[in-house]
């Protein structure tokens, strides 16, 4: 699989961090495409991008002070653990200096910290930084991440409004 490029413009305020498998037969266009994924449908509900927005549109988010890229990961075989290019996530935040590095799952976030020295991070702002970013943890937009407790709250869409107002987006909830 071809990884999908970083989609980040200049001086961005949030990048969204997921996670791509250098060896997943998967071919995709767009980040979050799945069928079942709430990413597209929680960014609007948090008012981070206008209504209708969804996969086609993930090049216009630099339009809004967001972008997207991955961690990038490749399977290990046999006794070879996985490797994560923790690195060059870390320098390409370090170019971008966005305000907030969201990590869209807290299994991302988990390797990075690890990777960083730093505690596995609960949903939320973190107390850790990567490059200049402070880091934010989101519930996973899966579809297969349906649950009733996140981390104290009852559902995935109070975290990306509290991650819009910490980022300084206007409420504007369902744009």
């Amino acid at each position: 699989m071809e990884i999908l490029p970083d989609v980040v413009g200049p001086a961005p305020r949030i990048v969204f961090c997921g996670m791509a498998g250098a060896q997943s037969p998967r071919s995709r266009e767009h980040r979050y495409d799945s069928p079942g994924n709430d990413f597209w449908r929680l960014m609007h509900l948090s008012g981070l991008v206008p209504r209708g927005w969804g996969p086609a549109q993930e090049g216009r988010l630099p339009e809004l002070g967001l972008g997207t890229t991955d961690l990038v990961r490749h399977r290990g075989e046999g006794e070879v653990p996985d490797r994560h290019e923790v690195p060059e996530l870390v320098a390409r935040v370090e170019q971008w200096a966005p305000d907030w590095l969201a990590f869209t799952s807290k299994t991302v976030a988990a390797v990075v910290a690890r990777h960083l020295g730093e505690r596995r991070p609960l949903l939320g702002p973190a107390d850790w930084t990567v490059g200049p970013a402070q880091v934010f943890c989101l519930p996973g937009s899966s579809g297969a991440n349906r649950r009733r407790d996140y981390d104290g709250r009852p559902d995935r869409l109070s975290w990306w409004i509290t991650l819009a107002e910490v980022a300084g987006f206007e409420s504007s909830a369902g744009r």
